[in-house]
C-alpha cells in the first residue's frame, strides 16, 4: 500500500526505488541519472501510486490523490538522494512541504539522526543547474509539535535569480521589484512581484488588500488557470514566460507585524494548499521589501501556518530556516 503524507495540506506519496520498479516501471539506479531520464518513467509512476482507483475519485477533487510523488531514499544512510515527482511528470528542485513529509517517512524508518543534522538531496533536470539542491534538516520541537527545521541556505532577489525574462523594474515604497506584465494583464493589483530563488524559483506579487488574494477556487477556474499555468509552467505545458524553466507563483498581503497571508500556484502542480518553499520565499520577499524584519516572519496560507526564521548578516539575508511537520494518512 502506497503511504501518503500531509504536510499543512500538502499530500505526497512517498516510494521506495524498489517500490517504483516492483510497479512494473523501469526506474534508473542512480537517482542522478532517474532525473535526466524522467520523461521515460515519471508519469508511468504518477499513474501507479498517484491516480484515484476507477470509480473512488470524489466530486471536486483535484485529477490525482496528492500533490506529487516522492521517490527515494536511493541510499541505506545519509546523505539521502530523493526525486520529488510533480504530478505532470516533471521534477522539482525543492518542496518544503515534500523534504518535511521525506524527514518523517526517514524518521519512521530510524534513518534520522535524532540529535544530528541530516543531509537530504534533491536530484533535478532543469536546464540552469543539473546539480541536486542540498537541504539540511534536524528534529525539533516548536510548542509541543514535533517536527524538523530545514534549512534552506541563502536566498537571491530579482529577475537574474530565476533568469527572468520581459519583465521591467518598478518602485514600491522606495525598494525596486519587477513589473510582470502576463501577472498585471490578469489583474491590474498584481503589479509589483518580487522575484527570489531558494534553490526553486518563485514570483511572489505584493498585494495591498485581500480582495487581490485570488482564492484556490479561483485559480482552479478555466480561464484564469489555463492563464496562471502558461505563466508558471515550463514549456511545453505553459509559454515559459517570464522563465524559461517555469516559476512558483505566491501572492502575499501584509496582515499584521511579522504576519503575512498567501496564495499559491505552483508549477507543475497548480493552486496548492500550503507550500514550504512559497512560504519562505514569501517571507523572503516580505523582508525585501520592509514588511518584516529578520527573525521569525508567519506565513498562513489556506493549508496552515508557516513558521519561518530569517537570519541577516551585514544587512543582507544569510540564511532562511523553515519549520515543517507531517502525518503518516490513513
Amino acid at each position: 500500500m502506497t503511504r501518503m503524507y500531509d504536510a499543512r495540506g500538502n499530500i505526497y506519496a512517498v516510494v521506495t526505488p524498489d517500490n517504483v520498479r516492483g510497479s512494473g516501471v523501469d526506474l534508473p539506479v542512480l537517482a542522478s541519472h532517474a532525473a535526466q531520464t524522467r520523461e521515460a518513467w515519471a508519469m508511468l509512476a504518477i499513474e501507479a501510486f498517484c491516480a484515484w482507483a476507477p470509480g473512488t475519485q470524489p466530486p471536486g477533487s483535484k485529477a490525482h490523490r496528492c500533490d506529487g510523488l516522492l521517490v527515494g531514499p536511493f541510499q541505506s544512510s545519509p546523505p539521502f538522494d530523493l526525486l520529488i515527482v510533480n504530478t505532470d511528470g516533471t521534477l522539482a528542485e525543492r518542496s518544503g512541504n515534500g523534504l518535511t513529509i521525506f524527514s518523517q517517512a526517514l524518521s519512521e524508518q530510524g534513518l534520522i539522526p535524532k540529535e544530528e543534522a541530516c543531509q537530504l538531496r534533491v536530484h533535478h533536470d532543469k536546464s540552469d543547474a543539473v546539480s541536486p539542491v542540498g537541504t539540511s534538516v534536524k528534529p525539533a520541537e516548536i510548542d509541543g509539535v514535533q517536527g524538523f527545521w530545514l534549512d534552506l541556505g541563502q536566498p537571491s532577489f530579482g529577475p537574474e535569480a530565476v533568469a527572468a525574462q520581459g519583465v521591467e523594474p518598478v518602485m514600491l515604497k522606495g525598494r525596486e521589484v519587477s513589473h510582470v506584465p502576463p501577472l498585471s494583464a490578469l489583474d491590474p493589483a498584481w503589479n509589483h512581484s518580487q522575484f527570489v530563488r531558494i534553490g526553486n524559483p518563485h514570483c511572489v506579487t505584493l498585494v495591498t488588500g485581500v480582495d487581490a488574494l485570488p482564492s484556490n477556487a479561483q485559480m482552479r477556474e478555466s480561464g484564469l488557470a489555463e492563464s496562471l499555468t502558461r505563466i508558471a509552467y515550463a514549456m511545453p505545458t505553459g509559454a515559459g514566460q517570464p522563465c524559461v524553466a517555469g516559476v512558483n507563483l505566491q501572492w502575499a498581503m501584509l496582515e499584521s507585524e511579522g504576519r503575512i497571508v498567501a496564495r499559491v500556484f505552483e508549477r507543475g502542480e497548480g493552486p496548492t494548499a500550503s507550500s514550504g518553499t512559497s512560504a519562505s520565499a514569501v517571507a523572503c520577499a516580505a523582508w525585501r521589501v520592509g514588511w518584516a524584519a529578520a527573525g521569525e516572519v508567519k506565513v498562513v496560507m489556506p493549508g496552515g501556518t508557516a513558521p519561518i526564521l530569517l537570519e541577516e548578516r551585514g544587512g543582507e539575508l544569510s540564511r532562511v530556516r523553515l519549520f515543517g511537520t507531517a502525518r503518516l494518512m490513513g
